[in-house]
């Protein structure tokens, strides 16, 4: 598994275990940034509707395709089913206006974004109350949502669904109604989510890791807000040493690293030179002793970055993942 630069999907469609994430880019930065990704061989590519960039990407992706069905066949994009849009009711909705966006024919993989919901709020997609909270719909039915997103693919637009930051209980539960091509959660090196990557397994699940590098952008602004500590993933000394070792860069050690794992990682960069960097992996392995090295710097749940505290009060939905 950890030399296979493919997950095999259902009906033998191929996902790219090295994919582009698209998080916090503005539009014109995106566009270069994705022109940079398809140069240096990047075929995997990582949106959603929340995101708020659908229409950059798709300008992206379409220049490259020009009109040509064999070049779209090369790539594997994915998109997102807002909080917002948590209903069976509004899936189709919500879905439409994504490849509306992305200008696309059809999507290879649509991904349920949260277990949790907002309320759908048109124009709005992070609707708030006066006193800055989240406004959250407490009446979802997470089986009934994910039947309405298995019902998609019926149409052909749509090549797989999956799930992204659900827990095992939730994955479990779900995948007794219809197994998920994927399982998309933040993993990295201080939150290796060992039993959750392991329930996903017993599942058959893949799992895709976001933030594999510990999205310091995110972090950054958290910690300006909470006074919380983030450590930088790619200063870390197990780290640097491993890089050193290898004559790689820290962010590659900890791409290999997931890889080496059996997972896929979508990094985000919009550095040319780092984007490179960040696909080619390949060409090197890490040793047991290096693999338990970096294993041993997993902080479990006190690692996670994105715990959704930027939606105040989201915590109190019956469905939040992240449960103590």
């Amino acid at each position: 598994m950890s030399n296979t630069e493919y997950f095999v999907l259902e009906g033998g469609d191929r996902m790219p275990r090295i994919g582009f994430g698209t998080w916090q880019a503005s539009d014109d930065v995106l566009e270069k940034a994705v022109e940079a990704a398809l140069d240096a061989g990047y075929r995997h590519f990582d949106t959603a509707r929340a995101y708020e960039n659908e229409a950059a990407l798709g300008r992206a992706l379409n220049r490259w395709i020009g009109g040509d069905p064999a070049r779209r066949k090369e790539l594997f994009v994915v998109t997102k089913l807002p909080p917002g849009g948590n209903r069976p009711d509004l899936v189709q909705e919500y879905f439409d206006a994504s490849l509306r966006d992305l200008g696309l024919e059809y999507v290879d993989l649509y991904l349920m974004h949260t277990p949790f919901a907002f309320e759908h709020v048109p124009g709005d997609l992070h609707p708030k109350n006066p006193d800055g909270t989240i406004r959250a719909d407490l009446s979802t039915d997470l089986v009934a949502v994910w039947k309405a997103i298995l019902k998609l693919k019926e149409s052909g637009r749509v090549k797989h669904v999956g799930v992204s930051n659900l827990n095992a209980e939730q994955l479990a539960r779900l995948s007794r109604v219809g197994k998920p091509a994927c399982l998309q959660v933040e993993v990295h090196a201080l939150c290796q989510q060992k039993a959750l990557v392991s329930a996903a397994s017993a599942l058959a699940v893949p799992v895709v890791a976001y933030s594999p590098l510990g999205s310091k952008a995110l972090a950054d602004a958290l910690a300006a807000k909470t006074g919380r500590e983030y450590p930088d993933l790619l200063q870390l000394d197990a780290v640097q040493r491993v890089a050193r070792a290898h004559g790689r860069t820290p962010a590659q050690i900890l791409l290999r690293h997931l890889l080496q794992r059996g997972l896929a990682a979508i990094p985000k960069s919009t550095n040319p030179a780092r984007i490179k960097q960040n696909i080619t992996l390949w060409d090197f392995e890490l040793s047991a002793s290096e693999m338990e090295e970096l294993g041993a710097l997993d902080r479990g749940e006190a690692g996670r970055i994105c715990d959704f505290t930027f939606f105040p009060g989201i915590e109190k939905h019956p469905e939040f993942p992240f449960k103590k």
